[in-house]
């Protein structure tokens, strides 16, 4: 997925700017490596295949699992790290936590920096922060998932993250793992929130949810925008 980063202020466009970014991609590269399900021999692939232990991988893999297992209990069974494939197979594939734990391991080399304004963005989900806490926000625009011209909201953001789940890009790649198929009452949600492994998790279970998924980030107490598949768009908070 596409990876940017923005700077404001004291390193944007210095020797240790680059060195963190540098640090950034040197930490997202390993979750690659650890992480992909696209890759024979990370220890992922190697673990749904029964090669290694969940012992036997890196400590991150359990707490990885764990929050899927979190977000799988809260949901009802909703969004689950396994799933079956076509031929019913149970397949382990924990990418719907991945993407936003990782970028919150990744930009912490970023917020180290004095004075300096981040916004990390990884396939649309980003942290954002404002070194200054009265200092200008980060607005970002939320697209809208079925006329990618328009922008359903700009939201500011000091200190936080955004993350959103949709069908606009990859088509309806997230499923409800109750039944295995994906929903169709919701073309996308987006959800603020102060951590990205968090909103990220959320904003994918809600869509997985459909029609549930509004009430069901009430539930939890988020703020968010759902757009639902006729283009109605609805605030959630």
């Amino acid at each position: 997925m596409p990876i940017s980063l923005a700077l404001r202020g004291r390193h944007a466009d210095d020797q240790l700017g680059e060195q963190a970014w540098e640090a950034a991609l040197t930490e997202l590269r390993w979750v690659d490596e650890v992480f992909s399900t696209w890759r024979p021999d990370s220890q992922v692939s190697r673990l749904g295949r029964g090669e290694v232990t969940l012992a036997e991988c890196h400590e991150s893999v359990a707490e990885v699992l764990r929050l899927g297992d979190d977000a799988r209990v809260s949901s009802g069974g909703a969004f689950d790290v396994c799933l079956s494939d076509r031929d019913g197979v149970r397949r382990l594939d924990p990418s719907g936590v991945v993407k936003g734990w990782a970028v919150d391991r990744a930009v912490a080399p970023l917020l180290a920096l004095a004075d300096t304004d981040v916004c990390l963005s990884a396939g649309g989900d980003m942290v954002c922060h404002v070194a200054d806490p009265d200092g200008e926000p980060w607005l970002i625009g939320i697209e809208h998932p079925l006329d990618p011209t328009r922008l359903v909201a700009r939201v500011p953001v000091h200190r936080g993250a955004v993350a959103t789940s949709g069908s606009a890009h990859r088509g309806a790649h997230v499923v409800d793992a109750r039944s295995g198929r994906p929903q169709e009452a919701l073309a996308s949600v987006t959800v603020i929130g102060a951590r990205l492994t968090s909103v990220d998790i959320d904003a994918t279970t809600a869509l997985a949810l459909g029609v549930d998924g509004p009430d069901w980030l009430r539930s939890r107490l988020r703020t968010g925008i759902v757009v639902w598949a006729d283009g109605r768009a609805e605030t959630v908070s």
